[in-house]
């Protein structure tokens, strides 16, 4: 029986590559895994399935940048202590335009610490993202919601394994650069190869040229799917190749990647947003760091970023060194706060506007 532990040797340097460091689109993903971790592709193909199957890895799939694709924010939900576990229940299982559900608090009481239910949410262009929300605030009884579209991007990746021993401080050399939201739009053709690429893989579907299925799949030859994949990648549509680890819950062997989940939240004066992001973003320890715009609810917070460990006193010491160094560099902050993640399910985002259609007028449909 294969070893599927996280921090089996060979599964760590499997890993330390696969989580993140396969970006675009690859012909042979399991092969570039083996390339760059010095391990047989034979294994790293065996050793992903066994981790798969096994529930270490929850979900293998080329990722999207999606906030190309659809209207997306990060929200906050004020929902009544009574209603917030069927709130929750109702966005992982009901929302397929959900995907990160969180449940936040704060070391004290703070700005924004009512607000406990964090999601991500997602809308097709066309659709209406605050109208969406307006509805989800109707069906799990939510009080108030405060949306936080992303207006850049400084960080995003995920990486646990190697990010297990990084040293508070620890930072490129230069700034992160933002990469701005921007709107795409796609033919019917490149929506069908998009929707291949993006399913998640089944741990039999785990093998040399992985796409070729895919390709029969969206009625096209090999070589034609890699060349609408490839010019997808061309026009940053593409995120990354990805083996997501369970970070939230314990391994079949009781092991866990992570514990702590840290939403850490800075306040800098406007205008700055973009140098401040970058000096943020540079940090090795953080998995995302986005310019978004918090309101006054939350003390007019304009820069956040998410950390993981297993030390809840070490990530608090990361976020010290970077308060250091965005002082050092001259950047003031008003406010800064950190919340915590307590209960959390993690899904992919749907963004097919067939698949939104459909969904609204299922929830028409439950009105009747």
């Amino acid at each position: 029986m294969l070893p599927t532990e996280h921090d089996d040797p060979t599964n760590t340097k499997i890993l330390a590559i696969s989580e993140d460091k396969i970006e675009g689109f690859v012909r042979e993903p399991f092969e570039e895994i083996a390339i760059r971790s010095g391990v047989d592709v034979d294994v790293v193909i065996a050793r992903i399935a066994a981790m798969l199957r096994a529930g270490t890895i929850r979900r293998v799939r080329q990722t999207l940048l999606a906030t190309n694709l659809a209207d997306g924010a990060l929200v906050a939900w004020k929902v009544p202590v009574d209603k917030t576990d069927h709130a929750f229940e109702w966005m992982f299982q009901r929302d397929p335009f959900s995907g990160h559900v969180v449940l936040r608090s704060t070391d004290t009481a703070s700005a924004g610490s009512d607000y406990r239910l964090w999601t991500t949410v997602k809308v097709p262009h066309g659709f209406s993202l605050p109208g969406h929300c307006e509805l989800l605030a109707q069906k799990v009884g939510a009080e108030r919601f405060r949306l936080m579209p992303a207006k850049g991007i400084f960080t995003l990746g995920v990486g646990h394994v190697r990010r297990r021993t990084i040293e508070p401080g620890s930072k490129n050399d230069a700034p992160a650069k933002m990469i701005p939201v921007q709107v795409v739009d796609l033919s019917e053709l490149e929506w069908k190869v998009l929707l291949a690429l993006k399913r998640e893989f089944a741990p039999e579907e785990i093998r040399p040229t992985p796409w070729a299925a895919r390709a029969k799949e969206a009625g096209l030859s090999l070589d034609e799917f890699y060349g609408e994949a490839e010019q997808l990648n061309a026009r940053k549509i593409i995120g990354r190749f990805s083996t997501f680890l369970e970070h939230v819950k314990p391994s079949a062997g009781g092991l866990r990647v992570t514990r702590f989940n840290a939403l850490f939240h800075w306040a800098v004066p406007p205008g700055r947003e973009i140098e401040a992001g970058g000096e943020v973003g540079r940090h090795h320890i953080l998995t995302h760091c986005y310019w978004r715009e918090a309101g006054p609810e939350f003390k007019n917070v304009n820069i956040m970023a998410v950390a993981h460990g297993t030390d809840k006193r070490l990530l608090l010491d990361h976020k010290a060194a970077i308060d250091r160094h965005l002082h050092s560099s001259g950047i003031p902050v008003s406010y800064t706060n950190v919340f915590w993640g307590g209960r959390s399910e993690i899904k992919p985002s749907e963004i097919s506007p067939q698949v939104y259609r459909d969904w609204l007028r299922e929830m028409e449909s439950l009105k009747r």
